[in-house]
């Protein structure tokens, strides 16, 4: 089983729309008994919190589900747990080279860098865009998928 870990502050926007959306593209390819995904936060703020209202209302929108997502804070022993680790923005990822004691880890990524865009995704919790968000981060879930399938030989 391939573990895969989506990371943002809080666990409520970015990190969980992760979550659900890669849940939903593996379910879509088949690919639900090869890859597990989770997400968790930084911070401890939303530790057993619902994602934003936001965060659901656009999962809503495409039809994904939000089953099970509740925040959870991001532990050290989590760099063990999962082959990849994939911070939303640059300060996630320097959180969790911090976190984990394992700076410039290659199973430590940044998700839009698996994108054409190299950037950050930007926090709907202060910018109110969920659909930049959305896009966004369904871009880099594609391209973190194609980068599993091409590391592990797997076939959709």
């Amino acid at each position: 089983m391939i573990n895969v870990l989506f990371v943002c502050l809080g666990n409520i926007c970015r990190s969980p729309m992760a979550e659900a959306l890669f849940r939903d593209l593996l379910k879509k390819d088949n690919l639900s008994s090869k890859i597990k995904v989770d997400s968790a936060g930084t911070g401890s703020w939303h530790i057993g919190s619902p994602p934003h209202k936001g965060t659901l209302a656009i999962l809503k929108k495409y039809n994904i589900s939000s089953d099970g997502l509740i925040g959870r804070q991001f532990v050290k022993e989590n760099f063990n747990q999962f082959d990849y680790i994939i911070g939303m923005d640059e300060s996630n990822i320097q959180n969790i080279y911090e976190l984990t004691g394992h700076p410039h880890h290659p199973k430590i990524l940044r998700l839009l860098d698996l994108t054409d865009h190299k950037k950050d995704v930007p926090d709907p919790y202060y910018t109110g865009n969920f659909q930049e968000t959305y896009n966004l981060i369904n871009e880099g879930c594609q391209g973190l998928l194609k980068k599993i399938c091409n590391d592990h030989n797997i076939t959709k």
